[in-house]
């Protein structure tokens, strides 16, 4: 294994870890603000359920990244380099300002960016891409809408229930949000995966798309490493700037937005748990009422998805020139 490859590895490695403490808010964040569990054992039994998930839910997703949305044969080292740094940055500066950024969005920015600018835009699978972005955007709308029925449906069933529901709902969020962390284990993982199998390719290390178990273990441990030193900040805002979770709400959020990540990589196809959880949160919030909402940060983090993939691009475009002028 040549030194240029352990090298995009490592890189691949820390993307994956920031990609987890990225998505750590999301994961337990529902839990956490409804007091129905501490952050540190919430965030552990998440971390556990995060390295589970791609043994569990498979490899498709890795396939499509790996293998459906560009050319491999007409890429290298240095266009995944700069790739994968354009969505480490991308989720670095979304980190410091606590907004909720979706890692999908920059890698899918990252390589589209990275590949176009280094070998034109012809290597690019533009069908896949108008796949992953459908995908990407229809996610969150079913996250919204499944968590408002979902809602709808518990406080009318529960509309004569005593406080002691409260305490009910508390303990059904223990493995709601193992369902939650499984599913955002099973998808995000396996985006790392592809970019390492690429690389593996690149260099002769092996010839055809599969993806070894030494490379699973690998970006399973640095997801769920990353899920487990947590990002407070996106929590926050998660958790309690855009709509106050109660426990019932929390339970509501964790399931629907698991159905649709655990549903989205069954078929292969990479999902944004971020933008699927906020979206459940603001499906949560407005089936309690539109003016329970806030809707100026929802506004906020709604820009941030919009801005994540051209921004991410143009970031890997500076990164690829970078590296061709260090290593031409």
């Amino acid at each position: 294994m040549s030194l240029a490859l352990i090298i995009l590895i490592v890189v691949v490695i820390v993307y994956d870890y920031i990609n987890g403490m990225n998505d750590s808010g999301n994961i337990v964040a529902a839990m956490v603000s409804s007091r129905s569990m501490s952050l540190g054992s919430a965030l552990f039994l998440a971390a556990v359920f995060e390295f589970a998930g791609p043994f569990i839910v498979g490899t498709a997703v890795a396939k499509t990244i790996g293998s459906g949305l560009v050319d491999p044969s007409v890429i290298n080292l240095n266009i995944l380099y700069a790739a994968v740094l354009g969505a480490i940055s991308w989720n670095i500066i979304t980190q410091v300002l606590g907004y909720p950024s979706s890692s999908s969005h920059a890698l899918l920015g990252g390589i589209t960016g990275a590949v176009a600018i280094s070998v034109g835009i012809k290597a690019i699978n533009y069908s896949e891409v108008v796949k992953i972005l459908g995908v990407l955007l229809v996610s969150p709308l079913l996250g919204f809408l499944i968590n408002f029925l979902v809602m709808k449906l518990l406080f009318y069933l529960g509309k004569n229930a005593t406080p002691k529901a409260n305490k009910v709902f508390k303990y059904m969020q223990v493995p709601a949000s193992m369902f939650l962390a499984l599913s955002h284990g099973g998808n995000d993982a396996q985006k790392s995966m592809g970019i390492i199998v690429i690389g593996l390719i690149i260099c002769g290390t092996q010839s055809v798309f599969l993806i070894p178990l030494w490379v699973m273990i690998l970006c399973s441990l640095a997801l769920a490493l990353g899920v487990f030193t947590g990002g407070m900040r996106v929590m926050k805002t998660l958790g309690s700037k855009v709509f106050k979770v109660q426990p019932v709400h929390g339970f509501g959020i964790q399931i629907s937005s698991a159905l649709v990540i655990f549903s989205a990589a069954l078929i292969g196809s990479p999902v944004s748990t971020t933008h699927v959880v906020s979206s459940s949160i603001v499906g949560a919030g407005s089936s309690a009422g539109i003016n329970r909402v806030r809707w100026g940060v929802v506004t906020d983090i709604l820009l941030s998805w919009f801005l994540t993939v051209p921004f991410s691009g143009l970031i890997a475009i500076l990164f690829y020139y970078g590296i061709m002028y260090i290593n031409p």
